[in-house]
């Protein structure tokens, strides 16, 4: 077999999705733990965003966009949020409905919604209002591709007041910078979330 003067340029560059799913974060975000927003979120690659500083991505080679996968059961999915920059998501298993709006006190104050099946794909812009469910009866799979960006340079995902606030009253919150404060009990809260999403307990 042929070798690499400067060693495997594949290096960091392979994810297997049995690895990948023993390695989920099921509190990645503010709103993970606000009922119907349960979900199980996994850093293919880059930071997704994630509120969470201990995300672990799965390849950890520079890349110049990041992805991410989620698994949520039925009725559950992010919550009212947007980002600087550009989001994009494609249904792996399942139903999903997306919603957007340009309103961030209103969820419901919809520009439109769409309902995607396993496949389909769709691309937000910078600073739309998005949130966006499994419509399946079952839990379901979806991928995202997201711009490159600076992460805990300042909050990320933005989100509405009012979600800030909720999330707060469930124990979470982020800094000024975007990082997840988490409590005293935030090993029992990730249990409790990941139970949720499964319907029973899971070791993390």
């Amino acid at each position: 077999m042929a070798e690499s003067p400067n060693g495997d340029p594949m290096a960091g560059r392979i994810s297997r999705f049995a690895d990948l799913k023993r390695n989920g974060t099921p509190v990645m975000f503010i709103d993970s733990v606000l009922p119907g927003h349960y979900r199980m979120n996994y850093a293919v690659i880059g930071d997704t965003a994630s509120e969470n500083p201990d995300f672990k991505p799965m390849m950890t080679a520079p890349h110049k966009f990041q992805v991410g996968m989620f698994e949520a059961p039925p009725g559950n999915g992010p919550g009212w949020h947007t980002h600087d920059y550009v989001e994009m998501f494609v249904p792996l298993t399942g139903t999903w409905r997306f919603c957007y709006g340009l309103n961030p006190d209103d969820p419901d104050d919809l520009l439109g919604e769409v309902v995607l099946e396993q496949w389909d794909a769709i691309s937000f812009p910078p600073h739309l209002w998005r949130r966006f469910e499994n419509a399946s009866t079952e839990n379901a799979w979806a991928f995202a591709v997201l711009d490159p960006h600076d992460h805990f340079d300042g909050p990320d995902p933005h989100w509405p007041d009012w979600m800030v606030r909720l999330a707060e009253e469930h124990g979470l919150r982020a800094d000024e910078r975007g990082r997840m404060i988490k409590p005293a009990n935030f090993a029992e809260i990730e249990r409790e979330i990941t139970a949720k999403i499964y319907g029973h307990p899971a070791e993390l």
